[in-house]
């Protein structure tokens, strides 16, 4: 199966595929169905602010097959600017989550989770399939060594390939899962790789999840940040300033009358169209 390719827009330094939570699945699908290894990646503030500060980050991007966008703030920005960029392009785990167990256990995936502290991804997983009941789902915690030829690592790998997942949910919060996926994914002949923070923490009750009508009006950090200030409030506080001069260069890129670079993808679509 093809899986059709969204556009590919520049935005605050990134790349970023305008792609719904629905077309999300369906490229899924697509990955799963070619037998291929993929890497479904996304993008937000803290993404962007890493991105020039962890040396992985930036090769990790450039080979993920789809980049969401988790972000209404960063959709907003897109929006002022005039880019084609709409509300119904955010995609995060919580955005996604009921449609994609839903799909996994139709279609008989076996799913992997890799994350989270001991104990909680397997409550998780628990509270999944009571859900779900054909759900094929197996989960590690995400304690261990990570570093690629560390024993802990290796053995990790290994309860992975034996297992065979169609889909690796990577729950190891950013950039350690990034650098997971990037360090790893060669060892794995197949399966569709997404970094999906908490998902597991919120589906064991062990983080709340913020109310949903918070997400379309772009408020959803700041339940965040209230339930969680120690661990957040450097994030949504002090991070976002450092996206200033990425701003200044969208601004000025769009006074120029363009939308900035496009990528090596999008500009091929762009030829083939000719």
């Amino acid at each position: 199966m093809e899986t059709r390719r969204p556009e590919r827009i520049a935005l605050l330094g990134a790349e970023v595929d305008l792609i719904t939570p629905q077309e999300v699945m369906e490229a899924l699908a697509g990955f799963v169905a070619s037998g291929q290894p993929a890497v479904i990646a996304n993008h937000n503030a803290h993404s962007l602010y890493l991105l020039r500060r962890e040396p992985h980050l930036p090769a990790f991007f450039r080979t993920a097959d789809l980049i969401e966008i988790d972000s209404r703030p960063m959709i907003l920005w897109g929006r002022l600017l005039g880019l084609p960029v709409h509300g119904r392009h955010r995609c995060t785990y919580l955005d996604w989550r009921e449609d994609f167990w839903s799909l996994a256990e139709r279609k008989g995936w076996r799913v992997f989770y890799l994350g989270g502290a001991p104990g909680v991804a397997e409550s998780g997983a628990e509270r999944l399939r009571l859900r779900w009941p054909g759900l094929e789902l197996a989960v590690r915690h995400g304690y261990f060594d990570a570093r690629a030829e560390s024993e802990e690592n290796l053995d990790v790998v290994a309860q992975i390939r034996a297992y065979d997942p169609h889909v690796v949910l990577v729950g190891m919060g950013m950039p350690r899962q990034e650098a997971w996926i990037h360090q790893n994914r060669t060892a794995f002949r197949r399966g569709v790789f997404m970094p999906v923070g908490a998902a597991l923490d919120y589906e064991a009750g062990v983080q709340s999840m913020a109310p949903r009508w918070l997400g379309p009006v772009g408020l959803e950090w700041l339940y965040r940040l209230a339930t969680q200030p120690r661990r957040l409030a450097f994030r949504y506080l002090v991070e976002p300033w450092f996206l200033l001069p990425a701003m200044a260069r969208d601004v000025a890129a769009r006074l120029k009358g363009r939308r900035g670079p496009a990528s090596a993808r999008a500009v091929g679509a762009a030829n083939g169209r000719r």
